[in-house]
């Protein structure tokens, strides 16, 4: 089930792709959202957990969306979100997981998530979500 937060965020002024950062603790779910992430034209990197995610993104490569994994072993893609959103980053934000409490999905609407996808979800979905966040971000930019 697909749930979409529609949120104002900062004004990115990085043109050009659309760089999305994949942050989950599991290599074949990684790399399956990363070859259809990259099919489909956008820059992707992938990390296995938040501390590395953390890392990429206090050094600002660009990533404008993310799109994490609730549980992983060295924390939550909450945490990740609680960070990101303390900096106000401006990125969108997609969290994923099998099973989210409504405590959870409380905290993460709290915290300005921009979707939350419950596993298992199909492809398409994620792609539709991430093009639809794209699009809202070239038209705040040629604004």
């Amino acid at each position: 089930m697909l749930h979409y937060v529609r949120r104002n965020c900062v004004k990115r002024e990085t043109h050009g792709v659309t760089k999305v950062l994949v942050v989950d603790d599991d290599k074949e779910s990684r790399e399956l959202l990363s070859e259809v992430l990259t099919t489909s034209g956008y820059s992707v990197r992938a990390v296995e957990n938040t501390a590395a995610a953390r890392s990429l993104l206090e050094a600002d490569h660009g990533y404008h969306i993310v799109i994490a994994d609730l549980r992983m072993p060295d924390g939550s893609g909450l945490d990740l979100v609680e960070h990101l959103r303390q900096r106000n980053s401006g990125h969108e934000i997609i969290l994923m997981s099998s099973f989210i409490s409504g405590a959870e999905r409380k905290l993460a609407l709290d915290l300005g998530v921009d979707a939350l996808l419950e596993k298992p979800f199909q492809l398409s979905e994620l792609l539709d979500l991430v093009k639809g966040m794209d699009e809202e971000r070239r038209i705040r930019i040629s604004s």
